[in-house]
């Protein structure tokens, strides 16, 4: 009968002042393009198709994971419906033919429910990664074949042309104004990697390229500040800037010169909210060290350095014999490098969904034990949203707390909850969410609300 008693017991307001709650993005990437993530194969049933991803995302929950990069616009194509470009092949294998509903649409609504952001990931130049992929009357190489050009066995659309510019801009301030995105990504295809010692047919000379991308980057970061301040932009390059930099570092490629990649001057000049470079090499040989690469990174600028790692390297031929305990290190020196906003991003998701070398179960064990905000973004707005209201009541087997918004900005709640003397980040939870229950019946819960540029209130504390 007392045991009753107490589980039943109310929770009161509290003097208390709980530390600031937990801040670390934990992306992966999910890419359509091959059906390398989602969805596994080509004209899966709508149905099917779901299914596979809230499975993703479900594991992306039971990770205590924050971000999903989806992959929206492989091939001057669409992963959502477009009336600028036709539909992407990957969904029904036949490109322009609807796959009978909305992905990316589906995708936010799913994602949202479980707290976890979307960034719409978009590759802006590349039409084709292979010549002999079908295409159809709406795709740019029938309907503006003359901005494109073959190049080995790829079809690019030329950045110099201000028609290529303008199409993946429109595609992608389209996606920001239509949907409730969290995040613009762009990956490091600006130009090919170079293939066969071949030039890209523009005639063009490395530093007039770089041109060309740096303003792109530019006008696409304003543009997108322009329409929604709140939708995140970011970039991952190819993991090293220049061969050489820092000392003892090499590459088999210069993205600087060959792929008009400036990817420092971008992070320097603010024109990104985080930078993710493709670190996905060991901490050891010096030669590509991830942990000498990020530190160098971090000193470029101020805004976030979000290292790109190799979880689907583990147990794979890219690199054999990596073990998992490769990621879990790097997920730490993720942490511990440079003066930064904590976090990193998973290549890709498949390898957490397939548990390559048991690196699901330590990382849910371990380095994400606890859920974590995605950081804020002091830079463009420093404004808590309003307090919360909360009441709190103890259930048989922990406490049932009610949310309330102070305000409409809310997009999250962060709730912590007191064990004894130690807090701990219990969970985040979505804006829309009216009731939440937390196991182990703490002695005190706190809520603070959150907004989309990551700013917290000040929080609602209850206590036994």
């Amino acid at each position: 009968m007392l045991a009753g008693l107490a589980a039943a017991q109310s929770y009161r307001p509290s003097g208390e002042k709980p530390p600031m709650p937990a801040r670390e993005f934990r992306g992966a990437w999910a890419a359509v393009v091959h059906n390398i993530d989602w969805p596994s194969k080509k004209g899966m049933s709508p149905a099917a198709q779901q299914a596979e991803m809230r499975a993703i995302l479900d594991k992306m929950a039971s990770l205590n994971m924050n971000a999903l990069i989806f992959q929206v616009r492989p091939h001057c194509d669409a992963v959502y419906a477009s009336s600028r470009e036709p539909w992407s092949p990957w969904l029904t294998g036949t490109m322009g033919k609807s796959p009978g509903y909305d992905p990316l649409d589906y995708c936010i609504k799913q994602a949202h429910a479980r707290g976890i952001e979307v960034h719409a990931w978009f590759n802006p130049f590349r039409a084709l990664s292979n010549v002999n992929q079908g295409t159809c009357a709406s795709h740019v190489c029938q309907a503006s074949p003359h901005v494109t050009k073959r190049y080995g066995s790829l079809v690019w659309c030329d950045p110099a042309q201000t028609e290529t510019r303008a199409r993946a801009f429109g595609a992608i301030l389209d996606v920001v104004n239509r949907y409730d995105v969290d995040g613009v990504h762009l990956d490091d295809y600006f130009y090919p990697y170079p293939e066969g010692g071949r030039q890209f047919p523009d005639g063009r000379s490395p530093a007039t390229r770089r041109k060309i991308v740096d303003d792109f980057v530019q006008k696409l970061y304003s543009d997108v500040k322009g329409a929604k301040p709140w939708v995140r932009v970011g970039i991952s390059p190819f993991g090293i800037w220049r061969p050489g930099v820092p000392g003892g570092i090499e590459a088999g490629i210069d993205s600087y010169e060959q792929l008009g990649c400036d990817a420092r001057k971008w992070l320097s000049n603010g024109w990104v909210d985080y930078l993710a470079p493709q670190l996905y090499w060991r901490d050891q040989p010096r030669k590509q060290s991830f942990s000498a690469l990020l530190g160098w990174w971090r000193q470029q600028g101020s805004r976030p350095v979000w290292p790109g790692i190799a979880v689907s390297r583990v147990g794979s031929s890219e690199d054999p014999g990596r073990p998992a305990s490769e990621i879990t290190k790097q997920v730490e020196l993720s942490r511990s490098i440079g003066k930064n906003w904590a976090g990193h991003l998973q290549w890709s998701v498949k390898g957490l969904m397939q548990n390559r070398g048991g690196i699901s179960n330590m990382l849910a064990k371990n380095q994400y034990a606890q859920p974590a905000l995605v950081p804020p973004m002091p830079w463009i707005s420093q404004k808590p949203p309003g307090r919360p209201a909360a009441n709190a009541q103890g259930t048989g087997s922990g406490v049932r707390v009610n949310l309330q918004s102070g305000d409409r900005s809310t997009a999250k709640y962060a709730i912590q909850a007191r064990y004894g003397n130690q807090w701990r980040m219990a969970k985040v939870v979505s804006g829309g969410t009216k009731a939440t229950d937390i196991s182990g019946q703490p002695d005190a819960v706190a809520v603070s609300a959150v907004d989309r540029f990551g700013n917290t209130s000040a929080p609602v504390v209850l206590s036994r």
